[in-house]
């Protein structure tokens, strides 16, 4: 009886560590963002549906903006493979090709960036080219939305019209270079310091934000919003390929299923996100011009022309030959 329940046990206990030695740890990690934020609860929705899914061979744990390290520690990490998934907005200090995510008008049409984005897209397939060579696996993108240009005292929807406005930029390639080409006269500002910029006049308005951080942060020093499309504002779900090559194809599968509807669902709440806050500033008293296709497009011409070949130094001649391809 005893000799029974000794080999019953040593069996159980050969059970138990196997199943445990089975069982897959994935790490996942946002470099922006709070367990609070939407992109927090958009990794926190991923890791569920992937251990969900698995029936719970698949184990992940989650974390948020800092917790990790900053934004180049947290990256560093996900390359090495200390992080397994990631949500990111990656720095082209990492590798200049990672411009491309800052190209201006690839898309104008948040239907034509879903097709372009999304797995089999060809901006998703260019994209694979840039980070599989860094060893990593694009998904797809997680999208704030449409940037534009806010500004005070007066606003154009040309480029005739916009000479003589001086708009903030980033402090980053190429967002200078695209509101020149836009006929905009530009200052590189840091974001801590847009609001003073404004408000002393130093320059007239805000440029290469979506509406919600102008109507967020500036809305009482600023009158118009134009919204331009010349960047599309997005992070991106991106896997370790060393880390996703282990897996076997149905897990494989389920991870990238699962990003992709997190993607399917964050271009409808971006985009539902923004038009909330068109509402809020229009009724905060900003008036508010989308361009129509014919206003769009000789900005749009201009800026291609002159900007992606400033940028294809670094981009690279085979992706800019890719990207101008698919642009007509």
């Amino acid at each position: 009886m005893i000799k029974n329940f000794l080999a019953a046990t040593v069996v159980s206990l050969a059970l138990t560590a196997n199943a445990a030695l089975a069982e897959i740890q994935l790490k996942i990690a946002t470099d922006s963002g709070d367990r609070n934020s939407p992109s927090g609860q958009a990794i926190a929705n991923w890791a569920k549906a992937i251990e969900s899914g698995s029936k719970g061979e698949v184990k992940v744990r989650v974390f948020y903006q800092n917790e990790l390290g900053g934004q180049l520690e947290v990256f560093d990490l996900f390359a090495a493979g200390e992080v397994d998934l990631m949500l990111s907005w990656p720095s082209t200090s990492y590798d200049k090709r990672i411009g491309i995510l800052n190209t201006p008008y690839m898309v104008t049409s948040w239907e034509g960036a879903f097709e372009a984005y999304k797995p089999g897209g060809w901006v998703n397939s260019v994209l694979n080219v840039v980070f599989n060579d860094i060893g990593m696996k694009y998904f797809g993108a997680w999208p704030e939305g449409f940037s534009g240009v806010a500004t005070r005292g007066s606003y154009a929807t040309t480029i005739a019209g916009a000479k003589g406005i001086k708009v903030r930029t980033p402090p980053l390639f190429p967002f200078p270079q695209i509101l020149e080409s836009m006929g905009y006269q530009t200052a590189a500002i840091d974001w801590g310091e847009v609001y003073t910029s404004i408000q002393t006049g130093v320059v007239d308005g805000d440029a290469g934000n979506v509406i919600y951080w102008d109507y967020e942060y500036f809305r009482d020093v600023l009158d118009y919003y134009v919204r331009t499309k010349h960047t599309f504002v997005t992070g991106n779900l991106l896997a370790n390929l060393e880390s996703y090559n282990k897996l076997s194809p149905e897990h494989q599968k389920l991870v990238e299923d699962s990003a992709v509807a997190e993607m399917a669902k964050q271009f409808e709440a971006a985009r539902a996100t923004d038009q909330k806050y068109v509402d809020l500033a229009i009724a905060a008293g900003m008036k508010y011009f989308e361009l129509t296709d014919g206003q769009l497009a000789p900005i749009a011409d201009k800026v291609r022309a002159e900007v992606w070949s400033q940028m294809e130094p670094d981009i690279g001649k085979d992706i800019m030959a890719l990207i101008r391809a698919r642009v007509k």
